[in-house]
């Protein structure tokens, strides 16, 4: 578990699992859909989620573990739904389609019951490794102003 083999990976292991909420990827209303990350009790008690329902936000770090290898980005594609549009860079965009196929969300705490987190608006599906779990913690944030182009805000409309 855990460490740096002489090859230099990481290796890793689930801590947790997405329980409920959507079945299949959409781009789209993940602001409204409820799931459970569901901590492996053969790893975890209930003690290690202590305090966390004082938190009104929670950072997942996922394993987008349906996207096949072959699918896997690492130079650039035009934006979806044109491919006239100009070409961003893997490392530019959110795509689950990433070299280590990692995701990062930050969703509501509902509650937490035992070995349950109760979220909204969690864009992982049922089933989906969890390797990590962060309460959002304001000072963890962007410091300063935010920018971001045009492109990104137009492609997240109703994402959430």
């Amino acid at each position: 578990m855990g460490g740096e083999d002489k090859a230099g990976l990481i290796e890793s292991q689930p801590i947790a699992r997405v329980v409920g909420g959507r079945a299949e990827v959409r781009e789209s209303g993940w602001g409204r859909e409820e799931a459970v990350i569901r901590l492996d009790s053969s790893m975890f008690g209930p003690e290690a989620l202590f305090g966390l329902e004082e938190f009104s936000h929670l950072e997942v770090v996922f394993f987008f573990d349906q996207v096949d290898s072959r699918e896997i980005d690492r130079g650039a594609r035009p934006l979806p739904g044109g491919p006239d549009g100009p070409l961003i860079g893997i490392f530019a965009q959110r795509s689950r389609r990433r070299p280590n196929r990692l995701g990062v969300s930050r969703c509501r705490i509902t509650s937490v019951q035992g070995l349950d987190v109760h979220v909204t608006g969690l864009d992982a599906v049922a089933g989906t490794p969890v390797l990590d779990l962060k309460p959002y913690v304001r000072e963890f944030g962007p410091h300063g102003e935010i920018r971001q182009p045009e492109w990104a805000s137009v492609l997240m409309r109703g994402y959430y």
